[in-house]
């Protein structure tokens, strides 16, 4: 026989009755110990002896129920949060002229020879009459915003605070330096206003960037600008990887999409195609 009780929480718990020794058997709530709100989990978090790291922390608290209060504190300060950042993006970038951007790890040292190369091809860009967009952070990107600060162009830093390897470089203009707490806002800001993308070798951020700017214009939402990769040795067997299996194999994309990408070895051959883009539009750089 099964009959329910309230409990002196006011929450129902189903009992079931053995009628055959007339002992009470109560079945145990599953969410009884479930944390309910950030400040359950935190009081929880006290009473434990072995002190929980950062990471366990942070995947802990995206599994607990937050209540109205907490979210109108956290998530709706977040919403304004990103506006700001956006809004700051904008005023700083809205009349910056054309610019490429380049990607590439903030691992490479500045004697390695992408890092040579990156400041090569953004001082070619510059003297082409382009201004340089990077992540502002050390390595292919502080080799970007070198180039382009030595030849008095344009010299733009988008960076992100991350805990480890990012700070900004001493090459960005002073006033084109803009700091940036959310990934997705600083992609909007790489892709909004660059007319052209070189992608030197790097690690998985920067292959988020080029293929987030391959998805925009394949999927039409940005036009069809020039992106180059610097480097066949490096970037050979992820392409051919592309065309092998995801084109010849899955046909996950179409043919004409492995024309959105060159592989070139120099950096004049670099800048060529991004001029071959603007003189096919009869468009001028300059500014």
């Amino acid at each position: 026989m099964t009959k329910l009780r309230k409990t002196s929480k006011t929450k129902l718990q189903e009992e079931t009755v053995n009628t055959g020794s007339g002992q009470t058997i109560l079945k145990p709530d599953v969410n009884e110990n479930k944390a309910r709100s950030v400040s359950d989990l935190r009081e929880s978090g006290e009473s434990t002896a072995a002190p929980a790291s950062d990471e366990d922390k942070r995947i802990r608290q995206a599994f607990v129920d937050k209540d109205w209060n907490e979210i109108k504190i956290a998530d709706s300060w977040q919403i304004f949060k990103v506006m700001s950042e956006f809004v700051e993006g904008f005023e700083k970038l809205a009349k910056i002229g054309p610019c490429v951007s380049i990607f590439g790890s903030a691992r490479t040292k500045n004697t390695h020879k992408y890092y040579q190369m990156a400041e090569e091809i953004a001082a070619k860009l510059v003297r082409h009459g382009y201004g340089v967009i990077t992540g502002g952070g050390p390595g292919i990107m502080e080799a970007g915003n070198k180039g382009a600060h030595s030849e008095g162009g344009k010299s733009v830093g988008l960076n992100i605070q991350l805990p480890f390897e990012q700070f900004n470089n001493i090459y960005i203009d002073s006033d084109k330096l803009i700091n940036f707490d959310y990934f997705f806002v600083r992609k909007v800001m790489f892709v909004k206003y660059a007319q052209g993308f070189i992608v030197m070798p790097g690690g998985f951020g920067t292959l988020d960037e080029l293929f987030e700017a391959i998805t925009l214009i394949q999927t039409r939402k940005i036009g069809a600008f020039p992106i180059v990769l610097v480097g066949r040795s490096f970037w050979g067997g992820l392409m051919e990887w592309v065309e092998n299996v995801m084109l010849k194999v899955e046909n996950n994309i179409s043919p004409e999409d492995m024309e959105l990408v060159h592989i070139v070895d120099d950096a004049s051959e670099a800048v060529k195609i991004i001029d071959d883009f603007y003189s096919q539009y009869l468009l001028s750089p300059n500014f």
